[in-house]
């Protein structure tokens, strides 16, 4: 019989941790983490990174292993992620990645071509650039350079859009002609069974604001400051995730602590959303409508599983 490998995913905030964790105590499994910031070492409040209590002695694998300067690219994170794949089967246990970065999950179901490493300078510009006049903005500059990678870009898609406009910037290539230039999948590819969490979206969303007052609470602001102080800089991948973004602008003087922490609400609101539309995009989901700590949901996930066995 065939052997699967799972991927647990949905919006932030939605209970993948703890959904994953019960799968991999079920099937014997370990967690591939499957999110592009808790990747980074020391960024740690507004992160969600599972505690070791959280874990309940399941392994878990590419967390908090990446310095927070280094732009880690999604390709890099399917290299290092296809090996524990590799390794984790090789000892017969099961790999279950968990996380809601899409991008990832696609990249290595799908290989990325090799493109350039990210430019910090570069993609800061682009951000503000983005910021100041939106997505659609970045949207009509792809247009500009590459008609047709911005053809298969929504226009408010603006990390796909970024990342057109940087190949171009810095090769002078364009996208849609390199992508061709990609691997094949990997054998273990279509193995990979994909379920997604679909929780009430007002209830999600008061759950985000919540939880970002929480991780303001908790020291939030300290901790950027102490990344700053060890020598982090603000135009890291690791310091643009949402709530760090919104904080090195207050402490620039950019804006005030109410306005960051509500900006940083927004910001992953706004995320949650963009997730569910991304996720509704892959052919082969598999649906959970509710948290990851829902009786219902697990129960519908191990009687998915349960019927592929």
């Amino acid at each position: 019989m065939t052997k699967c490998i799972y991927a647990i995913s949905g919006p932030t905030a939605s209970g993948k941790t703890a959904l994953g964790v019960e799968l991999a105590l079920r099937v014997g499994g370990e967690v591939i983490n499957c999110d592009s910031v808790q990747i980074y070492q020391g960024i740690q409040i507004a992160t969600a990174k599972p505690s070791e209590e959280e874990k309940r002695g399941v392994p878990h694998h590419l967390i908090d292993y990446v310095d927070p300067n280094v732009n880690y690219s999604a390709g890099e994170w399917a290299r290092d992620a296809a090996e524990r794949i590799v390794e984790i089967e090789s000892r017969g246990r099961v790999p279950i990645l968990v996380g809601g970065t899409g991008f990832y999950l696609r990249s290595l179901r799908q290989p990325l071509f090799d493109g350039p490493r990210t430019d910090a300078e570069l993609r800061m510009r682009l951000h503000a650039i983005g910021e100041r006049h939106g997505a659609e903005h970045l949207h009509k500059m792809l247009r500009r350079v590459d008609a047709d990678a911005a053809a298969k870009i929504p226009e408010r898609d603006h990390v796909r859009s970024m990342r057109g406009l940087e190949v171009f910037f810095q090769t002078g290539k364009r996208l849609s002609a390199e992508q061709p230039n990609r691997a094949d999948p990997p054998e273990f590819a279509s193995r990979i069974k994909l379920f997604v969490l679909n929780p009430p979206r007002d209830v999600l969303y008061e759950k985000i604001n919540a939880r970002t007052e929480a991780h303001f609470a908790a020291g939030l602001v300290d901790e950027v400051k102490q990344l700053l102080a060890d020598g982090v800089r603000d135009n890291t991948n690791a310091l643009g995730a949402h709530a760090y973004r919104r904080v090195c602008e207050y402490l620039r003087g950019e804006r005030d602590l109410d306005s960051a922490i509500e900006k940083s609400k927004q910001d992953v609101r706004n995320y949650a959303k963009r997730q569910l539309t991304w996720f509704r995009k892959e052919p082969d989901a598999i649906w959970l409508d509710g948290f990851g700590g829902d009786d219902s949901v697990k129960k519908l996930l191990f009687a998915n599983i349960d019927a592929a066995t």
